[in-house]
């Protein structure tokens, strides 16, 4: 199947063992594969097949300039695929398998495309904790790489529904694994050579990765042009509807998205990310409460204020993207 146009139902696979290894087939075949991880679900092709990550591309309606995240099933298969310095081996010990992505040199036996790498002389890697994943790219052998399953720029998909809402009949299948864990994409953290630099917030928060490194990161991308990894562009995880942030009230005509206290006002609709003010509550409901409040139809989303620690830095960081100029 290629993204171009719908053409066909996807399939809806659950996460026993025959279902895992029709995904891997079918990936191994050059399709489209939806699956759970512990951030959000994942748009896998196989890395090796340029083909296979062309129509991945097209399905998403992603920009070739933006690089994808290899997926493997350990740290020994990731290690094949990149030059890891010691700060990268000590981020690897540490959190993998685990919501962070680390870019580094590509190896000698590197087998991720060019394609997907965007020309890049990098690649990003990862090491997912979520048994489904794991038993899939277990199944599999080789990289998958694997952006959010969602149309590029819209808002990430944390349930197999959220998936066929935006690529029904664009992908192959979809492996139903349930709700994900953690809500918000991998952390990014380049080691490039030079001091570790932190490309994009996410699911790890920067403290505990400063704690394993014993040194800060150093912040954004060297080039805005041309991203080391996923999740750089200004304008990126949007609903339709505008959103406006640190908002102290809504207006006529707006949906609400509350942290703690509700916010007060009119609304067409609203939704609270966490009454208790918990921030991993927080980032799990994230994308989730976006599209539901989309779904309403507001001219515009009125979110309250979000404390920029922990990870609040990854929701804060969503949520400006989604707030940036189309």
């Amino acid at each position: 199947m290629t993204g171009d146009a719908p053409s066909r139902a996807t399939e809806r696979l659950g996460s026993g063992a025959d279902d895992l290894a029709r995904a891997a087939a079918i990936l191994a075949e050059g399709g489209l594969v939806a699956f759970p991880t512990e951030t959000v679900y994942g748009l896998g092709a196989d890395g090796r097949n340029a083909r296979a990550v062309a129509a991945l591309y097209a399905a998403k309606e992603r920009p070739r300039f933006n690089p994808l995240i290899g997926h493997l099933p350990t740290a020994d298969a990731a290690m094949r695929e990149g030059v890891f310095d010691e700060d990268a081996r000590r981020l690897a010990d540490a959190f993998w398998p685990g919501p962070l992505t680390l870019v580094v040199p590509v190896s000698t036996e590197c087998s991720v495309c060019d394609l997907a790498r965007a020309g890049l002389d990098s690649v990003a890697l990862r090491v997912p904790y979520h048994p489904v994943a794991s038993a899939l790219l277990a199944a599999c052998g080789f990289p998958v790489v694997a952006p959010s399953a969602n149309r590029s720029g819209r808002v990430s998909p944390t349930e197999a529904e959220h998936v066929l809402a935006d690529l029904q009949g664009r992908i192959d299948a979809v492996v139903d694994g349930g709700p994900t864990r953690v809500g918000v994409e991998s952390t990014i953290v380049a080691c490039l050579g030079s001091r570790p630099r932190l490309l994009r917030p996410g699911g790890l928060p920067r403290e505990a990765i400063e704690r394993v490194l014993r040194h800060p990161l150093e912040d954004g991308h060297p080039s805005a042009s041309k991203p080391l990894a996923p999740g750089a562009l200004a304008s990126h995880y949007a609903p339709h509807a505008r959103v406006r942030l640190e908002a102290s009230e809504s207006q006529p005509g707006e949906a609400a998205l509350s942290f703690g206290p509700d916010l007060p006002g009119e609304a067409v609709a609203r939704l609270n990310l966490s009454a208790a003010g918990d921030l991993a509550e927080a980032a799990a409901r994230l994308f989730g409460h976006l599209r539901r409040l989309d779904a309403a139809g507001p001219d515009a989303i009125a979110v309250a204020p979000i404390p920029d620690i922990g990870l609040g830095e990854a929701i804060n960081d969503r949520l400006r993207r989604a707030a940036a100029e189309r």
